[in-house]
C-alpha cells in the first residue's frame, strides 16, 4: 500500500470524476489498437471452445493468487479430473482450489446474463458475488449481501489505525453502489469505455462493498464489462496477470487515487495492462491454435472418424479421466473412446499420469498444459 495510514472512513467522492483526457490520448489509443487485435483473432476462431474454457481457468487462477490462494493451473484441473470426487474442504490447497473454481462460475454465469440482454447491474452483481464465496472461506462472509459492519485494508492482524485504507461506513455503501451502477451501465458515462471501466474498477474497490471478495470480484467485472460494451467478441480478455505482477503499483496508484486524486497515473496504468494483456491473449490463442493445428495434420493417421472429437476435447479439458472427457468429445461408445485414448498415449500426444492405476485413470495433454502455465517473457 501506499505510505498513507488511514485515521478514518474514507469520504469518498461520487462519479464521475473529472478527468485531462489530453494526458491519455496515446495510452486509449493503444489500448484500444490491442483489444481490437484480440477482438479480430477471437471473431475469426472457429472453435472457441478450443480456448474458451482454459482461458477461464487461467484467469481465475491468477485473479486468486493475488488474493493469496496457492494453488496453480494444473493443481485445478488435475483435482477436476479427479472423476466422482468431490472437492475436500479439509486443507489450504482444496479451498484455494474451490476458491478459483468459484471464480470461473462466477465468470460463466456472468456471461450468461449478458448474454440475456441483462446489464451488470446491482443484483446481477450480487448473484456473481454469491457465487464466488459459495465456499468454506465464504459462506459465512454475507456472501451477495452488502456489508453491514465497517472494514479495512490492511495485512491480517493489523490494527484498524494502521490500516493503508478505510472503506466509506457500512451506511453509506447502497448510494455510493447505487451512483457506481448507473456510472458502470451507462453508456454516456464517459468519453471513453475504456477510462469508463477503468473508473469504475477503482470506484468498486473504493467502496468494498462486500464483507469479502471485493477484490476479486472487481476483477471479475472487467472482461464482463468489455464483453458486454462488445470491445470483444468473447470474454477472454483478462488483466489479473497484470496485476499480479505489478501488485505493489497496483495498490499503491489505487492509494494515490484516494489520497491525492491522482488520476491520470492510475489509468495509464490500467490503460497500459489492457493493452499488454490483449496482446498476450492474442499471442497465447495464436500458440494454441497452431497448436492444435499441428495435430490435425496426423490424424488420419489414426484412422477413427472421432480423432478430431478427441483432439477438440483434449484443448478444452487437457487433463481428465475418460469418464470426464466423453461428454466433452461426444465419443458415445465409451470402450470407443478408450482405445482412442490409448492410441493418443501411444502417439505421444496424451500422457498417462497414473500409471499404476487401472481405473479412472488420469490423462494430460502436456504441450498445451506448457503454453497455459508459461510466464511472459
Amino acid at each position: 500500500m501506499a505510505e498513507n495510514k488511514a485515521k478514518t472512513p474514507f469520504d469518498l467522492p461520487k462519479l464521475p470524476p473529472l478527468i485531462d483526457y489530453k494526458e491519455l490520448v496515446e495510452h486509449i489509443s493503444s489500448a484500444h489498437a490491442a483489444l481490437a487485435r484480440l477482438d479480430e483473432m477471437l471473431k475469426h476462431v472457429s472453435n472457441p471452445a478450443l480456448i474458451e474454457r482454459t482461458f477461464l481457468t487461467r484467469e481465475a487462477v491468477l485473479s486468486s493468487q493475488i488474493e493469496g490462494t496457492q494453488a496453480t493451473l494444473e493443481e485445478v484441473m488435475k483435482k477436476e479430473a479427479e472423476d466422482g470426487k468431490k472437492i475436500s474442504e479439509t486443507t489450504e490447497k482444496a479451498r484455494d482450489i474451490q476458491e478459483i473454481i468459484n471464480y470461473r462460475d462466477a465468470l460463466r454465469e456472468g456471461v450468461e446474463i449478458i448474454n440475456q440482454g441483462e446489464f451488470l447491474a446491482e443484483n446481477n452483481v450480487k448473484k456473481l458475488h454469491r457465487i464466488l464465496l459459495e465456499s468454506v472461506r465464504g459462506k459465512t462472509r454475507a456472501p451477495g449481501e452488502f456489508r453491514r459492519e465497517q472494514v479495512y485494508i490492511a495485512p491480517p492482524g493489523t490494527p484498524m489505525s494502521e490500516a493503508g485504507y478505510i472503506p466509506p461506513v457500512p451506511q453509506e455503501v447502497p448510494e455510493l453502489y447505487g451512483n457506481f451502477d448507473k456510472y458502470l451501465n451507462t453508456a454516456t458515462s464517459e468519453r471513453d469505455v475504456l477510462v469508463q471501466i477503468a473508473i469504475s474498477h477503482y470506484q468498486f474497490e473504493a467502496i468494498h462493498p462486500f464483507k469479502d471478495g471485493n477484490g476479486r470480484m472487481g476483477r471479475l467485472l472487467i472482461p464482463l464489462f468489455l464483453y458486454q460494451r462488445k470491445i470483444i467478441a468473447r470474454p477472454l480478455m483478462y488483466i489479473s496477470q497484470y496485476f499480479e505482477e505489478h501488485r505493489r503499483d497496483y495498490y499503491d496508484l489505487l492509494a494515490d487515487v484516494s489520497y491525492k486524486d491522482a488520476w491520470i497515473p492510475w489509468l495509464r496504468f490500467f490503460l497500459n495492462g489492457l493493452k499488454e494483456q490483449a496482446l498476450d491473449a492474442c499471442q497465447l490463442a495464436g500458440k494454441i491454435i497452431t497448436l492444435r493445428d499441428e495435430y490435425q495434420k496426423h490424424l488420419a493417421e489414426f484412422n477413427s472418424t472421432y480423432a478430431f472429437n478427441l483432439l477438440d476435447a483434449i484443448f478444452a479439458r487437457p487433463i481428465f479421466t475418460v469418464v470426464k472427457i466423453q461428454e466433452r468429445s461426444g465419443i458415445k461408445v465409451y470402450q470407443t473412446l478408450l482405445n482412442l485414448v490409448e492410441k493418443f498415449v501411444d502417439a505421444g500426444i496424451l500422457q498417462d499420469s497414473t500409471p499404476d492405476k487401472k481405473r479412472n485413470k488420469i490423462y494430460e495433454f502436456k504441450p498445451l498444459l506448457k503454453l497455459l502455465e508459461n510466464k511472459k517473457e
